[in-house]
């Protein structure tokens, strides 16, 4: 736990939920001034139990509450971002977008404005200082959570030095299994809750929130020869890999590629078609703020729950698009999903996978 001076205030994200109030309750026991958030962000049902439970649990610590309407930012930030990119035959992950935009884009400009020194979230990760004395510079790393399993760091490769001076993550350092021992420790009824649902703002499936919102296209499904085999209901509604939903007898079929231009989706039945040894990224954020000398080996996330695999990376000259090559082909590389960077236990960055 970072080293506090009397009377630093710290704006918690609040959830109601395990992670986020043992955050609260860790950072009162050190002796900040700490003050409970919650973000409306949706009109769901869910979202209000969540409030309310969140609420009780910062009464529970004795520590004020607000609740913040982010409902119009979110939809244009990350609900509508969403939708364009499903629509642009991407698979988008729309908790990146968030951590920076809203969790410590929007949030952090309320607290600061409200005076607060920090804020800070219930993430599995850690954050360290390297401080440069003759310079009187301090840079901010970002590293795994002691908890591998349970390590969020994949979705915080968007930060910058600026975010990071203000932002804290005291659970980072504990295990899941700790962090349920301190839920009892402080008595928090938080250990039946429901755990988040995967994606906040959707009811039921992606699938259902998208027939929701975008129209249906129907199409062709082919194979590599370009023989039709069937039909789609509407590209946005697959993913490069997928098996389940493909509606194709004799299967099991494999989702390779979707060709927006023709409006066809290729399927495969060999599996291996879907391992590839190169990937191009965009919009690449370096968490230091400055590039690294390339090229570059390092391991790489191409989905969170993915194994850690070695890569080189370079820059393409006079563009800012870069080239990852691994050492060993990858399964499913998916356009639309973030390509993250570590070098040990560090986070170096990542990007957009092109």
């Amino acid at each position: 736990m970072k080293k506090i001076k009397k009377g630093q205030k710290v704006m918690v994200a609040m959830s109601g939920g395990m992670d986020s109030s043992v955050t609260a309750a860790l950072l009162k026991k050190a002796g900040f001034n700490v003050t409970g958030v919650f973000m409306r962000l949706a009109d769901l049902p869910h979202l209000s139990k969540e409030e309310k439970r969140a609420k009780k649990i910062a009464k529970i610590l004795g520590i004020p509450f607000l609740s913040l309407d982010l409902r119009k930012e979110f939809k244009k930030r990350i609900i509508e971002r969403f939708l364009k990119e499903h629509k642009a035959g991407l698979t988008p992950n729309p908790c990146v977008v968030c951590n920076k935009e809203i969790k410590f884009g929007l949030l952090l400009e309320k607290a600061l404005t409200l005076s607060a020194d920090f804020v800070a979230t219930g993430h599995y990760a850690r954050k360290s200082e390297l401080i440069t004395y003759n310079l009187q510079l301090t840079t901010y790393k970002l590293l795994r959570a002691k908890d591998k399993d349970k390590d969020q760091s994949y979705f915080l490769w968007m930060l910058n030095q600026k975010q990071l001076r203000k932002i804290l993550f005291p659970i980072g350092d504990y295990t899941r299994k700790e962090v349920e021992n301190l839920a009892r420790k402080f008595k928090l009824p938080v250990l039946k809750a429901k755990k988040s649902v995967e994606i906040c703002f959707i009811k039921t499936t992606i699938n259902d929130f998208l027939s929701n919102y975008l129209k249906s296209k129907p199409g062709q499904i082919v194979d590599v020869r370009s023989k039709v085999l069937g039909e789609h209901g509407g590209l946005h509604f697959y993913t490069i890999g997928q098996r389940k939903g493909i509606g194709l007898p004799g299967g099991p079929y494999y989702v390779l590629n979707k060709d927006l231009k023709k409006n066809l989706l290729i399927v495969t039945k060999n599996e291996r078609n879907l391992y590839k040894k190169e990937l191009t990224a965009k919009n690449v954020n370096w968490i230091s703020g400055k590039k690294p000398e390339l090229p570059m080996r390092m391991k790489v996330k191409i989905r969170y729950r993915h194994q850690l695999a070695s890569a080189v990376i370079t820059k393409i000259l006079n563009s800012k698009f870069y080239i990852l090559k691994f050492v060993q082909s990858q399964r499913a590389i998916t356009p639309g999903q973030s390509v993250v960077f570590y070098q040990n236990q560090k986070l170096l960055g990542g990007g957009i996978i092109c």
